[in-house]
């Protein structure tokens, strides 16, 4: 079970570095289900949640400008809770999801809907 992002799905506001970071998760999450899937033991998938409800913004001492306005020029994503993210961990990780391989689930609450 991988935490990759929707910035690693369609690119993000938070920087070159999170963004690249989190489109190669996506990639090795799907290499790996690929690659081991097939054998019967192992399954790869990964998580792409957008806005959750963390202190991250604790830790963001010199916001971007340019982000920032892109950010409000776009609206707030709807915001997520933790639990919601770790109930959807626990599902694929349970019996129920033996047929979930090489997926990136997203839980963003509609906010990549196009």
């Amino acid at each position: 079970m991988n935490n990759a992002s929707v910035g690693g799905l369609f690119g993000t506001r938070g920087g070159a570095a999170y963004t690249m970071a989190k489109h190669a998760l996506v990639g090795l999450t799907k290499n790996i289900a690929g690659t081991y899937g097939r054998f019967g033991k192992v399954r790869a998938n990964a998580i792409a949640p957008g806005g959750v409800a963390t202190n991250i913004q604790t830790t963001i001492t010199a916001p971007d400008p340019l982000g920032m306005q892109a950010l409000q020029a776009t609206g707030e994503p709807p915001i997520g809770q933790p639990g919601q993210i770790a109930n959807l961990a626990l599902f694929l990780a349970s019996d129920e999801a033996s047929f979930i391989n090489g997926d990136i689930v997203k839980a963003d609450g509609g906010w990549t809907v196009n």
